[in-house]
């Protein structure tokens, strides 16, 4: 039994963190190793890796405020590819956005929640709130809850699209900050948990 259930991860584990022959010839890069935190910081209490995946967890610790895994190096023009579960509540993808202290994240977010909000973005820490509702009437129609769902954050000059399991669910155009930090999110509240795997980038070069 244990042996089946070890080949059963094995396979699941198959392909994960590694980019596939277009992405590599595309000029891709993996931001996560699937075994370490390089390149990332946060409260290290909060985050782990186990099985391939970056996970996020609230259970042991209520947090007084929204808390993120912050990637150290800093992006522009880009295309971010990863797949991203979440167990309940509320988390999302931090992209152009500064850092604050005690790993608090200001600026646009590719928003996710449970049964919710999956695909628009929002202004963390801002003042414009919710600026695109990328869930009703599409990410509602493609999101698998509790299981992984992709997520594509693209960004190159003042135009974002925010891609979900393959359905573009928003698309805007900002030019308040035109590079900055990618992070991933834990929200305030109940205690949750989020993963995310196969993270990797594209840096556009412009035309």
């Amino acid at each position: 039994m244990r042996l089946v259930t070890l080949l059963v991860l094995a396979l699941s584990l198959f392909g994960q963190n590694k980019l596939s022959k277009e992405e590599k010839k595309a000029g891709f890069k993996m931001l996560f190793d699937g075994k370490t935190l390089k390149g990332w910081e946060g409260e290290p209490d909060l985050w782990s890796v186990a099985n391939g995946e970056i996970i996020g967890n609230t259970d042991k610790r209520k947090i007084p405020h929204n808390t993120f895994l912050i990637l150290t190096k800093e992006y522009g023009d880009f295309e971010l590819r990863l797949d991203m579960m979440i167990r309940n509540h509320n988390s999302g993808v931090q992209f152009r956005s500064e850092r604050l202290p005690e790993f608090v994240m200001k600026g646009l977010q590719a928003d996710a929640a449970e049964k919710n909000w999956w695909g628009g973005v929002y202004d963390e820490k801002g003042k414009r709130g919710v600026m695109v509702n990328g869930w009703k009437g599409k990410a509602e129609t493609v999101v698998k809850n509790a299981e992984y769902n992709s997520m594509i954050v693209r960004a190159v000059g003042p135009h974002i699209e925010i891609t979900i399991n393959g359905m573009k669910t928003s698309e805007l155009d900002d030019p308040t900050k035109l590079s900055g930090l990618i992070a991933l999110q834990l929200h305030a509240g109940p205690g949750m948990e989020a993963r995310f795997k196969n993270i990797r980038i594209l840096e556009v070069k412009k035309k």
